[in-house]
């Protein structure tokens, strides 16, 4: 039993330091590769099912794996929620975002809701039988609450950058700005240089008609606070 459950401590770290690592963001996700995976862990799970059906995938068997995929789970979103707090402790203070019941609330409340049920999950305040099935997966629903509360649905411009869902886009990178329509500000950035494959990207997001010169002010301000940055960023360091 300790055995495993070193095991399964190990695979909760490995993967809480891979979820902490900025090599993954939300918008890679894109159609293509949300639909192969869905289809690679159906396939997976079927072939799983058949096999324990035919007696290939013992319960003995079975039960530790199950354990180890939702401690990888676990330590995933953990780690991910942990990259987002450690963003939101360096980025600065928020000068925009824009606010509203469905933003800023409605989303805690399904991370609340999460979190609630993977405590359920666990047995630990019920009177079923505590097993590690239920434990590992508790702890993976808790983990991705807590990922789902450090989340946002829309930007947040900040002191010393943009907070993008879970990208962080300093101003030096930021090219400009532009109203998309009425509603709709359109922001241009770069993606780092030093992978020598530097792409401009854009993002838009709605701002109330009330808070357009808010926003206005916000990106005109430090555009131009940043301005030699970004050209150092563009053209590189003559000095």
């Amino acid at each position: 039993m300790w055995i495993l459950t070193l095991i399964m401590a190990a695979l909760f770290a490995s993967s809480a330091f891979a979820g902490s690592r900025p090599w993954f963001t939300l918008d890679r996700l894109t159609r293509d590769n949300v639909l192969n995976a869905s289809l690679g862990v159906l396939l997976l799970f079927t072939i799983l099912m058949v096999a324990y059906i035919t007696g290939f995938f013992p319960q003995s068997i079975a039960a530790p794996f199950m354990m180890g995929v939702y401690s990888l789970i676990a330590g995933f979103f953990a780690g991910y929620a942990l990259r987002m707090v450690r963003h939101r402790t360096t980025s600065g203070d928020i000068l925009y975002q824009h606010r509203s019941f469905w933003i800023d609330h409605a989303p805690n409340l399904f991370a609340v809701m999460l979190i609630i049920y993977g405590i359920y999950r666990t047995a630990i305040l019920t009177g079923l039988p505590v097993t590690g099935i239920r434990i590992t997966s508790g702890i993976s629903l808790i983990c991705f609450g807590l990922f789902t509360w450090t989340l946002k649905a829309v930007p947040e411009f900040r002191s010393k950058g943009i907070l993008l869902l879970d990208r962080f886009i300093p101003w030096k990178e930021v090219l400009s700005w532009s109203w998309y329509s009425e509603n709709v500000v359109a922001i241009e950035y770069i993606t780092p240089k030093k992978r020598h494959n530097e792409r401009i990207r854009q993002f838009a997001t709605s701002v109330p008609e009330d808070e357009r010169k808010e926003i206005e002010m916000v990106l005109s301000s430090k555009l131009e606070e940043f301005d030699e940055e970004r050209k150092k960023v563009l053209f590189g360091d003559d000095d």
